[in-house]
């Protein structure tokens, strides 16, 4: 059987018992980066087989597992961080394995998107996810815009070479409106940035956040 293993985002102690049994017990383990994956496995003494499966060779590599998943085998799907088909590889083997009728198991586990949302302090009983924000500047304009007219709090991925245009984005579009930047969630750089949009901008003109980020939009009924 097929199981997707979110893994740590930062902190390598955030995994779960049942995830190290996943992974101790599978005969072979897809990893978005065999390098990456080797560290969190030596951590916790594991020693299994490795095949790479990312954005590049998913849709080849999805043929192989599913045929190893057909004789039999176990196999244990992760990525560099998080849970597998979220902004990362793993769709495509999700999909092979429903369409050929083959069990698969997905685990719950760590995630950047929830810790933000309640660490942001904006309302959470509703919210929408766009994933990375798209790199060219036109069609991010436009997501943000979208999210400035939502009603819903919205979480985005968000690279630190490019946060500061985009916090620039949302001061021009309105900029009272309250906006989050966490970043190095989980990490000992962990931070959260809180306020407008306005503010965070010329904070970030001053000095980009760097690591891993995700930007949250406050909805137009916060």
């Amino acid at each position: 059987m097929l199981t997707l293993v979110p893994t740590p985002i930062g902190n390598l102690e955030d995994i779960t018992l049942r995830a190290l049994r996943v992974l101790q017990e599978a005969d072979l383990i897809g990893a978005e980066d065999t390098r990456h994956a080797s560290v969190l496995l030596k951590h916790h003494a594991i020693n299994k087989p490795l095949i790479s499966l990312h954005e590049h060779n998913e849709a080849q590599r999805s043929e192989e597992v599913v045929k190893r998943l057909a004789a039999g085998e176990n196999i244990a799907l992760l990525t560099d961080a998080g849970t597998p088909g979220i902004s990362d590889p793993g769709f495509r083997v999700v999909r092979a394995c429903i369409e050929r009728g083959l069990e698969f198991t997905v685990l719950p586990g760590p995630t950047s998107i929830l810790p933000a949302l309640v660490g942001s302090g904006l309302p959470l009983h509703e919210f929408y996810f766009g994933g990375f924000l798209p790199v060219k500047s036109g069609r991010r304009k436009n997501i943000l815009e979208a999210a400035v007219n939502r009603g819903e709090t919205s979480i985005f991925f968000e690279s630190p070479h490019r946060i500061a245009k985009s916090l620039a984005v949302l001061a021009e579009l309105d900029p009272d409106r309250q906006v989050c930047v966490a970043r190095e969630l989980s990490k000992k750089f962990e931070e959260y940035w809180r306020g407008t949009a306005a503010e965070l901008s010329s904070r970030a003109e001053k000095q980009p956040p760097r690591g891993e980020i995700c930007l949250l939009v406050a909805g137009s009924e916060a």
